[in-house]
Formats: C-alpha cells, structure tokens, sequence
C-alpha cells in the first residue's frame, strides 16, 4: 500500500468513526436490525484504527499484514459508499417533507403510533429493510479483519507526539536559505564554487554541476553559493528556477525571464521569450541555477541554453550523472555523505535547537544511534529531527531508532526511509493533510490559505465549531511547517 494510501485510509477511518457514522446510527434509529449492526461497526472500527501504525509499518516485511491493510481500504471505500447511501436518503426525505408539509398525509392516519419516528415513512421503512443485507456483510468483513488483526499481532502504538505551532512557511526549494539554521559539511565545496563563478566568464558560457543522491544537500549547497555576498557582487543579474521532472524549455525561459525583470510575461512563444531574454542579458554578467534537472535529452538542453552567452554562468543539480555529462560542466562537484559529526550537528539543531547533545545528556547515547542511521544524509538528519523536536519521550526517542521502516531500501519505497519514517509518525489528522497535498503538480506554488480551503472541501478539517476551523487549519499548516514538510 502506498503513503498516500495509508494517509487515505488513516483518514477515512476518522471520517467514518465519527459524523457520518453518529449520522447514520440517528437516521435508523427506528430500525433495530440496522441499529445494533451500525453499532457494531462503531464500536469495531476504532479498535482496527488503533493498530493502523503497526500495521503500517510491519506491512514492509510481512505480506500478511499488507494484504489486511489493502482488505481495510477495499472495505473502508464500501462503508463509506454505504453511509453515504444513508445521508442521501434521509436528504431525500427532509426535502420531500418540506415540500409536502402543507397538506395533511392520510398515509400517516394508518401508520401505528409505535412507529411514528420522525424518520418513518412507509418508503424510508422500506428502504432500510433494503440495506440490512449490505451492512450485514460489512459487519462480517468487519469481524474478520478482527480476528485477522488478532494472528497477525497487531497492536496498539498510536504516535505520542504532541501538535506544535510552527513558524511561516518556504513551501519549495528556492534561492532562499533558512538563516536560523547553521549549514556545516559542504564548506570546502561552497569556496571552490565561488571561486570558479567569480573567474572569468569571457569566453561562453560556463557551467557548474552538482551531482549526489536525494537528500545529499545539493540544493542546500546551490542556495549557499547563490546568497553569498561575493557572488552578488559579482553578477549584475541572478535567477533561480527549480526544474524538476517536467522540463518545459517555455516555462523554464518564462521563469527566468520574470525573475530578472520582475515583471510578468505573456508571451508562450519559445522564440519570442528566448530574443526578450537574450536582449535582457546583453553585455551582463548573469548567474542562473537550475534546481532538479531530470530531463537527459540533449537536444533539449541545447534549446534551453541558446540565448546565453558570455557573461552566463549555470549551475545545474541534478541527482543522474547522465545530465550533468549532458550540460558540459566546467567542474562537477559529487557531493559525498556527510561525517556523523556533521549529521549530528544537523540533527540536534532540529530536534533540540542546539549543536550537540551537552545540555541534553539524557538522549545523547540514542541521539547518536539515530545519527548513525541516518548514514550521513543531511536531509534525513533533518527529517528526524524535525520529526523529535517536540517529543521529551525517551521511549518514543527508542521507538523511532528501532523501527523496522529503517530497514526498508529507497528503491522500494520510492523515499529515503528517513522521510517515509517521519511521514509515518504524524499524528493522523496531519498524515491525510499532507497527503492530500500529494495531488497538487510538483513544485506547485500555493499559498496558506488556498490549501486550508482545499483541506475545509475535502472535510479534512474535523472540528464541531465552525468559525474556528480556519484556526485549525492554521494550526494544521504551521505544524506541518514547523516539521520541515512543506
């Protein structure tokens, strides 16, 4: 089961367990039958809800655990089908007694008074003798899937940190660096880029590649090397644009030519953008970073580059060293992991705000089991301290060192294990927010309040004050933030 698929099903399962379900058991409240079945399945769901993390991440070693959790997704889809069946009948029936309210129902004269429910009408009293076989059914897979949890060992380990507010968000890799943040590792790299960018630039233009695996700190060097004050000194223009896997040689020209100019562009002609960019760059000395190249088309690349010329300087990151062959760098700096002193120091900034463990001694001996786990990837000693800076558990400390999620190799699961282990410990109101993030374009720019209103349509936002639910999607944005999500 995929991340979005487990963030799907973690929230479906809230959904269900609360309104819609509290909804239905009112409608068939003059039902016996479907009443006891309904409550059944209230009373079942949040005992399977509770061992989701469990099974979330035993499912990487055992098929067993991963064919339950695919039949609980199958399962949850039907149950929600089935609720919504309830609320669109009972809709039916509030509009079709508004309509009808003027005028006296002789029907109703014949109906006995043990049945004269507010929800009773000789239609919805066959509706709901329809349904007992299909919550019946439910209600049995229902009880399988629990004896199911039971051989397979399942058990409750729900996720003891607590929601923190967080600070304003940098919602995609940009130029800019976070300055509360003291970068270590990549300083003999950051000199010898900035020295080759200040050199002469003359004779055509120069290109610089950054090469090394997700989560190597590629982007972080480029920010480093793009902010320093001698580089703007030397470079009459900059632009920064993240490419990533959809390579648009139109966008990407657009891009650049909007950050140089700082004014908006209509143009959707390649040729119209690449003239207006050329005569922008005439007789400048101009710095460009093109953040995630994916793209290993040559001809491609040759379209790119053509309004440059001397002057322009092009530093390229890319995780493939086909594309930096591609580009023709002047120097290609492989970035290699970091030593377990760096990591850590990168560590113990996120989760404790400091640069070592001195103050903090009761998690120094875990800290740095962690630390090691994290194999000198920067990104990952990022994440999971993002990930522990608010939990003062020690327990939950060994918990996230022992997890079997460690185990799992990249290729398998498509992310540093790092990141799906952070991803993993969110609390489940969070988990389906930053999933459902998932469907918007890569590198798509939103904005705080665009992604509460998506949240508030899909019902993401579960609170019975309805003022306040932009509060809670605040809180819900920050936090998400705050633990280097976005």
């Amino acid at each position: 089961m995929s991340v979005i698929g487990e963030a799907a099903l973690s929230g479906f399962l809230d959904l269900l367990v609360g309104k819609s379900l509290e909804s239905a058991l009112k409608f068939v409240a003059d039902h016996n039958q479907l009443h006891q079945q309904l409550k059944q399945w209230q009373s079942i769901l949040p005992d399977i809800q509770a061992v989701l993390d469990d099974a979330e991440e035993k499912q990487i070693k055992n098929m067993g655990v991963k064919n339950w959790l695919q039949d609980l997704q199958d399962l949850a889809y039907d149950v929600d089908d089935i609720l919504d069946e309830f609320a669109y009948e009972e809709l039916r029936l509030k509009l079709k007694k508004s309509q009808a309210q003027a005028s006296t129902s002789k029907v109703r004269k014949l109906i006995p008074t043990c049945c004269t429910s507010s929800n009773f009408t000789p239609t919805s009293f066959l509706f709901k003798n329809s349904m007992i076989p299909k919550v019946k059914e439910i209600t049995d897979r229902l009880n399988s899937l629990t004896t199911r949890r039971s051989s397979l060992g399942l058990s409750d380990i729900l996720s003891q940190a607590p929601i923190s507010k967080g600070k304003q968000p940098r919602l995609q890799p940009t130029s800019v660096v976070d300055g509360g943040v003291d970068y270590v590792g990549r300083h003999k790299e950051k000199t010898e880029m900035i020295e080759l960018l200040k050199g002469d630039t003359s004779n055509g233009v120069s290109v610089l590649s950054i090469v090394g695996m997700g989560g190597m700190g590629k982007t972080t060097l480029a920010q480093l090397v793009y902010n320093d004050a001698t580089i703007n000194e030397s470079f009459d223009l900059k632009a920064w644009v993240c490419v990533s896997d959809n390579f648009d040689a139109i966008a990407i020209t657009k891009a650049i030519l909007q950050s140089i100019t700082s004014e908006s562009c209509d143009y959707s002609n390649l040729d119209l953008l690449q003239v207006k960019l050329k005569e922008k760059l005439s007789g400048k000395r101009f710095l460009l970073v093109l953040d995630d190249i994916w793209n290993e088309n040559y001809n491609d690349w040759t379209i790119l580059r053509s309004p440059f010329g001397a002057g322009t300087t092009i530093i390229v990151t890319t995780r493939l060293q086909i594309v930096s062959s591609i580009v023709d760098p002047l120097k290609v700096f492989h970035l290699d992991k970091l030593s377990d002193d760096d990591c850590l120091s990168i560590f113990t900034q996120h989760a404790l705000k400091a640069r070592n463990f001195d103050g903090h001694l009761l998690f120094k001996e875990i800290g740095e089991k962690i630390v090691r786990r994290c194999k000198g990837l920067p990104l990952a000693a990022k994440a999971i301290g993002s990930l522990l800076r608010t939990v003062k558990y020690h327990g939950e400390w060994e918990r996230i060192y022992e997890s079997e999620i460690w185990n799992l190799p990249e290729e398998q699961c498509g992310i540093i294990p790092a990141l799906r282990l952070s991803y993993h410990h969110l609390p489940s109101d969070l988990k389906r927010c930053f999933a459902y993030c998932s469907i918007l374009p890569k590198d798509y720019e939103f904005k705080e309040e665009e992604m509460i209103l998506l949240w508030r349509a899909e019902g993401l936002l579960q609170q019975k004050a309805m003022p306040q639910i932009k509060d809670l999607g605040n809180q819900y944005f920050q936090d998400l933030v705050s633990r280097s999500f976005f």
